[in-house]
């Protein structure tokens, strides 16, 4: 560990990840980034990061590229299989090999990313295996904070294109029940400023909005926002059950898809926003998180919907 020393990213390739990049190099930090050889780096080098080549199934690997290193966060999710080597192991042993590697070369702060609710869900296989690594960087004495957002409101929503456009929200089960969601940009924020804030050692903060919404209620805000009827296009509960049910066995991500939908339907997907709000401020609203939705994807907001 080193006093000042850069930020390495874990994940800096996907969609949080890059963005956290940015939000740390406009804050004025120095950023590594781990990419697996292989991989394209040319965005992060662009963006002003310097490389380093690993892999976290390579506990080596992961040594070295925190040799000097001042505070790690990580993103990366193998769970969603967005990158090319990417598998549940990653969450698993990728993971254990991350926090083994910031303990033994004694960064300063671990930033994880995490999963609201992790800790109540063992039978949703990605949830539960953050709650290992928050046990693990605990069970070791790394020094770390674990945010846990929401869903991603701007990538659950993209399913299917552009909603607005479409004039139609896709949701999987009852648009009905509300949960906590939030905007990618605002989680790199928070990433970010996490590397640096006081007091939080040791902390899982939940990150949301500052309530939770419904997609019917997220249907009726945006409908208002863009002056036009917007639906919600929902898959029955039942359906969802019986698609993870029969397909399961042929890619295990079908199942935990299933798994994380009913966790979703129980109504207990809500941040406590409480800590959220005394380290990073003021808690976003649906009704300015959907506007900014809206504009990111090049719609108006009516005039008189402000």
């Amino acid at each position: 560990m080193t006093d000042n020393g850069p930020v390495l990213v874990v994940g800096g390739t996907g969609m949080l990840g890059g963005q956290v990049v940015n939000e740390l190099l406009a804050r004025g930090k120095e950023v590594r980034a781990l990419v697996r050889v292989g991989s394209d780096a040319t965005r992060l080098k662009a963006a002003g990061a310097t490389i380093a080549r690993g892999d976290m199934m390579i506990p080596g690997s992961l040594r070295r590229a925190m040799d000097g290193v001042d505070c790690v966060i990580t993103t990366a999710a193998g769970y969603t299989r967005h990158r090319k080597g990417d598998t549940p192991e990653t969450d698993v042993i990728g993971n254990a090999n991350l926090v083994d590697a910031a303990s033994a070369t004694k960064v300063r702060r671990f930033v994880l990313t995490s999963i609201l609710t992790c800790d109540q869900t063992p039978g949703v296989p990605h949830f539960w295996h953050k709650k290992l690594t928050e046990d693990r960087l605990e069970a070791l004495g790394v020094p770390f904070v674990a945010v846990r957002p929401g869903a991603f409101f701007d990538q659950v929503t993209r399913f299917g294109g552009d909603p607005i456009r479409n004039g139609r929200f896709r949701w999987l089960g009852d648009p009905r029940i509300p949960l906590s969601f939030v905007l990618t940009a605002d989680v790199a924020g928070y990433l970010a400023t996490a590397v640096d804030a006081p007091g939080v050692e040791g902390q899982r903060i939940d990150i949301g909005w500052d309530r939770p919404i419904s997609m019917q209620q997220v249907a009726g805000i945006a409908g208002r926002l863009v002056g036009k009827r917007m639906r919600v296009q929902a898959i029955p509960t039942r359906l969802v059950r019986t698609m993870s049910t029969l397909l399961g066995p042929i890619n295990p991500m079908l199942k935990d898809l299933g798994s994380m939908i009913a966790w979703f339907q129980s109504g207990r997907y809500i941040a406590e926003i409480t800590r959220q709000r005394e380290v990073f401020g003021t808690v976003p609203t649906p009704e300015d998180s959907i506007a900014r939705l809206i504009t990111s994807l090049g719609h108006s907001i009516e005039p008189q919907a402000l």
